[in-house]
């Protein structure tokens, strides 16, 4: 399929319109959901078929988006710190499948009546059935705020604005999402490597899957180099500070393109049919699209069966962006959009809609963010 046919298509008011915003183009779109810009990666065929930016970056500024400005990913780290993990894995320094304690220094989970029998392990962690009951989502920092250590999030203490991560439960009984989860994993990797947490994610993942623009590092916002977008209201309007800072970097803190993302997802998918993989095993892969029994989450994916067969998604909300990653488990199809807007989600649906209408002829409905 010709990439500018499909992005033409994308672009313009759908026919027949199934609602007053498929009637709008992509431009009028963006303006009446106010959402100020908008960064898309296609992948078909096991490559990436096109990406492009739409929008302005900083509305006070007029900075054009172009495919190399940088969006908070949100939650959308979680399934690349997993892919990190799952290095680990295949390098024999984590097991997915022993108490977590084993390998964390820093910091413990707590013995109590429902880890006696099942142990909190890895893969709990990952698939947000440890017994963990913080719930969605993390809040954010002034970028000129004291921020907290990775244990004072956990143990939820000053300066964090967090509540401490509880275990309510025994693994594998439920699912509810943490962000917590991760964050003990997040601590786990770095007591592992004995590096600082971005600098292991640069040289295990970032920098394998030539995800050049990508960092768990803040960019610096006086700094126009940087090509960060700038986190907006629900008026579509910057506030005082550019963004707010995420020292949870495993759960929400990675800077990131859908291009850049676009590669994450090609790695799995050719890791699943062990061609042109870079950093995963196929045992690996299949590691991170199984469920574990409870709830939708494998290795820090979500797994779900959509009109034509199971994919492998994760979507991010932090303060001022959206985000939405999904791929074919088994074909080489996938996408990423990414926004720096409150109102994103509506404008997400509206583009994943068009995407798959350009591409198989069906619907998309993206889950709720998280």
């Amino acid at each position: 399929m010709n990439a500018d046919a499909i992005m033409s298509r994308v672009e313009a008011a759908q026919s027949p319109a199934s609602d007053e915003l498929a009637g709008l183009t992509l431009t009028e779109l963006m303006k009446q959901l106010r959402v100020p810009g908008m960064s898309v990666a296609v992948v078909d065929n096991f490559t990436i078929h096109w990406a492009k930016g739409y929008g302005v970056a900083d509305a006070s500024m007029g900075r054009q988006v172009n495919t190399s400005t940088r969006f908070q990913a949100a939650s959308i780290s979680k399934p690349v710190t997993a892919l990190a993990a799952m290095h680990l894995v295949q390098t024999k320094q984590l097991d997915l499948d022993v108490d977590v304690n084993k390998v964390l220094r820093s910091w413990q989970v707590p013995v109590s009546e429902h880890t006696r029998k099942q142990a909190v392990t890895p893969r709990a962690l990952f698939s947000h059935t440890s017994g963990a009951v913080d719930g969605l989502g993390f809040d954010g920092y002034d970028p000129s705020a004291r921020l907290p250590s990775i244990t004072q999030i956990i143990d939820g203490k000053p300066p964090a604005n967090n509540k401490k991560i509880l275990f309510a439960r025994a693994p594998f009984v439920s699912s509810k999402y943490s962000g917590g989860g991760l964050m003990i994993m997040q601590q786990a990797i770095m007591d592992i490597s004995r590096q600082p947490f971005d600098s292991f994610m640069e040289k295990a993942v970032l920098g394998p899957l030539r995800m050049s623009n990508s960092s768990f590092r803040v960019p610096n916002s006086t700094d126009a180099a940087s090509n960060a977008a700038l986190g907006h209201d629900k008026a579509g309007l910057r506030s005082d500070l550019p963004w707010r800072v995420y020292p949870e970097l495993a759960a929400a803190g990675l800077w990131t393109t859908p291009t850049d993302l676009a590669h994450f997802i090609i790695e799995i998918q050719s890791a699943l049919r062990n061609s042109g993989n870079k950093i995963l095993t196929q045992q690996s892969a299949k590691e991170m699209i199984a469920p574990v029994g409870v709830g939708r989450y494998a290795i820090g994916l979500a797994i779900d069966q959509r009109d034509d067969g199971w994919h492998f998604s994760h979507a991010g909300d932090n303060w001022g962006y959206r985000a939405f990653m999904i791929g074919h488990i088994r074909k080489g199809y996938g996408y990423v959009i990414m926004v720096n807007g409150e109102n994103g989600m509506a404008l997400m649906n509206q583009v994943a809609d068009r995407i798959a209408n350009a591409y198989k002829g069906g619907a998309e409905e993206l889950p709720p963010p998280q």
